[in-house]
Order: structure tokens, then sequence, then C-alpha cells
């Protein structure tokens, strides 16, 4: 890991930027409240990017990105009008609200429609370490992918090509503002590395990769050491088998559990209930996972990805179960959705926030042992779930284990099953989390699914 002191902070101006949005903010709910909106909400952001990517020794591309944009949403009665554009000047900001205006008052009532409950806004807002600006340009971008790409390629005579590695820096700001006197603002940075690598030649090639994100970059893996693990992966698969049709344990690594999660949690969304179309309708308060299993959302981890005081519409965040004793404990809402189901926001607006499956066994090595035969998946490909069924059938390469070891590589198959019984089977969740995500889990283990061979 590179040393914090690598990477010079740069001239901060983060916070002035944060006021100038914040008065275009206040500025633009002005605009609308003289225009007759009973109410409204806006949002401003500001991203600065850098990423690079390079191929076998060259570089690929380069690209530096600056973005703002405006968006204003206002409520006339129950009719709603939004309006966005990425010009400050005056004029450009009365014509967005006029527009915005105009949409409202030619759309059809929609009885759901407003602003979250002004008694539910944050009032509490803080930061959690996520702004972490360094002057990292393109020159030392570009060094530190050719780096991570050259120690890949350089550890086995076998790495015969290259798909690239990539660089990239990013920051951002924004704020939030509504007309029950709410204004937020927040600013993040992020920082990834990134190479995959091809080992084998003609149809015995195989390809596998590995990166690394931080909210800052000091918190990076190295980028020979990401070069390395990349090549190590493709070469772990050089060679794979075929395997029989049947049913077996199946070991999801920690990058691969984390769809499982984000199936479950596409299913308990507001938008998925109430438009009627999930797997887990009326779930709430009831058992869908084994009794030990538990999801933990903490919006306040330092340097979590999703941390946050307030969500999309200033709603207070706070620390709740999802899952306890595995009965699930509520759905995941924002405002609109919550009405629409007769229930309260969840704070949840925009999205989940940082998730913390609990774990009950140990590392992958000794779930493997402990599954003594049976498939370890690394990869999974194709969107082959059913939201309204559950139904599950995804292609996925990996490992066949023997005896707790791993046998051989495997790909071009099959894994198939049902999310209800998928989640009930689960028999453990490892204590090898993946901390690259907002969803934190370790490998997870389902007692038996279908697995079709070649």
């Amino acid at each position: 890991m590179s040393s914090i002191e690598d990477f010079p902070t740069i001239a901060d101006d983060s916070r002035q930027r944060l006021q100038h949005l914040s008065a275009v903010a206040r500025q633009l709910l002005e605009r609308a409240r003289a225009a007759g909106a009973d109410q409204c909400e806006v949002t401003c952001n500001e991203d600065v990017g850098l990423a690079v990517n390079v191929r076998m020794g060259e570089v690929d591309t380069v690209e530096s990105t600056r973005d703002r944009g405006v968006g204003i949403t206002v409520y006339f009665g129950k009719r709603k009008g939004s309006a966005s554009t990425a010009d400050l000047r005056e004029d450009s900001l009365a014509a967005t609200v006029a527009q915005a205006c105009a949409i409202a008052r030619h759309t059809e009532e929609d009885p759901y429609a407003g602003l979250a409950d002004a008694a539910l806004m944050a009032t509490a807002l803080r930061e959690f370490d996520t702004w972490h600006p360094t002057a990292l340009d393109a020159e030392h971008a570009i060094a530190r992918a050719l780096e991570c790409e050259a120690a890949g390629r350089g550890m086995d005579v076998r790495i015969g090509n290259s798909d690239g590695a990539s660089v990239s820096a990013n920051a951002s700001l924004s704020v939030y503002a509504n007309s029950h006197g709410f204004l937020g603002s927040e600013r993040s940075t992020s920082y990834s590395i990134s190479c995959a690598l091809i080992a084998g030649e003609g149809e015995r090639m195989q390809r596998d990769g590995w990166y690394s994100v931080a909210l800052a970059q000091g918190d990076l893996e190295a980028p020979d050491a990401i070069g390395r693990k990349a090549a190590q992966r493709a070469l772990a698969r050089l060679d794979p088998r075929p395997l029989p049709t049947g049913q077996v344990p199946v070991l999801f690594s920690a990058e691969m559990a984390r769809s499982l999660i984000g199936s479950f949690l596409n299913a308990i969304s507001g938008s998925a209930l109430y438009r009627r179309a999930s797997f887990l309708l009326d779930s709430a308060g009831t058992r869908v996972f084994p009794d030990w299993f538990a999801i933990e959302e903490n919006p306040f981890l330092p340097r979590g990805f999703r941390s946050a005081a307030f969500d999309a519409e200033g709603v207070a965040t706070r620390r709740s179960m999802l899952v306890e004793e595995g009965v699930v404990q509520r759905y995941v809402l924002g405002s609109y959705a919550a009405r629409r189901l007769g229930l309260q926001t969840t704070a949840n607006a925009g999205g989940v926030h940082n998730l913390l499956v609990r774990a009950n066994a140990g590392d992958q090595a000794a779930m493997l042992r402990g599954m003594g035969r049976g498939l370890l998946v690394t990869e999974l490909m194709g969107q082959g779930v059913n939201p309204i069924t559950g139904d599950y059938s995804r292609g996925a390469a990996g490992f066949w284990v023997e005896n707790g070891e791993i046998a051989h590589p495997v790909d071009g198959i099959t894994i198939a099953g049902n999310l209800k019984d998928m989640f009930a089977a689960i028999e453990a969740v490892g204590s090898d989390v993946d901390l690259r995500s907002h969803v934190r889990t370790g490998s997870i283990l389902v007692g038996k699914m279908t697995v079709a061979g070649c």
C-alpha cells in the first residue's frame, strides 16, 4: 500500500465552491416560490475527474472531465415538473425554473407526489472523512497504470496479452435544498486502479483481473500488487475442465456474493413492491434467511462509500437492521414509494447506504474446507434473474473443490435455483469481507444449487 505522503494534498477550495452552489440553490428556491410553486427542491453538483488507460505498455486514452449540473423540481399541489441546466448564468437559471413550472402546470396530478415530510429532515449534518483531494496529474496516473500492467505481464511467460490497466481519480461536490428550509452539502473523492490480463493462447486463453478502489488515494493497493494479482487470477483459470450436471454446494466469493445481496435489495425496494414486481412481496416481518443471518445498514461509517447524514430528499439517515435473525425488518423506501405503500420513508431515497452482512464463518480457505466438495464461483455472467418469481439462472466460472481444496478451474457452466430457496439455504457467510463496495460481505455458501456443465 502506498503511503499517503506520496500524494500531496492540493489547494482545496471545495468549501467555497459548496457555498456558491448553496447560494444558487437558495436562489432557485426563491424563484420557484415567486412563480407560485407550493413546494420545490434543488440539486446542484460539480464533478471533476481524470481517467487514463494503457494497454501493452502504451497509452491508450487520457480523459479529463469537469461537469456541473443543476436540477429543480417544483410541485403545484400534486402536479410535478422538473428541469435541469449546466449553465449557472442568471437568465439560464430563470429559464430552468420557468420550464419546470410550465411542465408542472400541464402534468396530471399524482396523489403521492411531494417532498418528504418536513419533520423528517436531517438536523445533525456532518462529514464522514470522505474528502481526500490529491495532486494526481495525467503523467502520474499514466506511470501508475504502466507500472500496474508491467508487473502483471512480467509475472509469467504465459501472460501473452492484456486488456489493459486503468487509473482514475474523481472529486464530487453536491448540494440538496428544499422548501422545508433544508439545505445540506456533501463532498467526496474516489480513486481506482484496475488491470485485466490474458493468459494462454488460442482457444485456451483465459482472462481475469483485479482492482482497488478507495476514497483516499493512499488507501489503494499498490499498482504492482494489483497487476500481479490480476496475473495470478488469469493463470489460475487455465485448462478448465467440464463438470457434470448435478446439485452441489456453491460458494460465492466475496465479490460475487454482493450480487446475491443486490438481488435481495432489489426485491425489497419500494418501486418493485408498489408495482407488485417482486418475489418478496409482503415479506417484512417474515423469515427469509436462516435464523443467524443479519444485515445492518450503517450510514455513519468513516470513509464508507455511501456514508451520509441525509438521503436524496434531505431525510435524516439512521443506523438500523435490514435483516435480523433471518427476518426482514423493513423495506428500502423513499417518500414516494412509502406513500404508495402506506408506509414511511426509510431514508433510502437514492439507494441504500453502507450495508454490513454479519459473518458466522472464517475466511474463504476455511469455508472451502468446511464445504468439502462443491463449486467456488469467482465470476458471474448474464442477467438471468427473474425479479417477480425469483428464478435464478446465470453463467458462471470458478473452481471445482474436492476434499476442501481447489481441484481445477471450470467455466462455461450455469448455476440455477430460486432466490427464495437460495436465501433459505445459506449455510455460512465468511469473514473475508470485500471492502471495495458499500455492500460489505464475505463469501456466501449456499448449501445446494443446480450446476449445469458443458
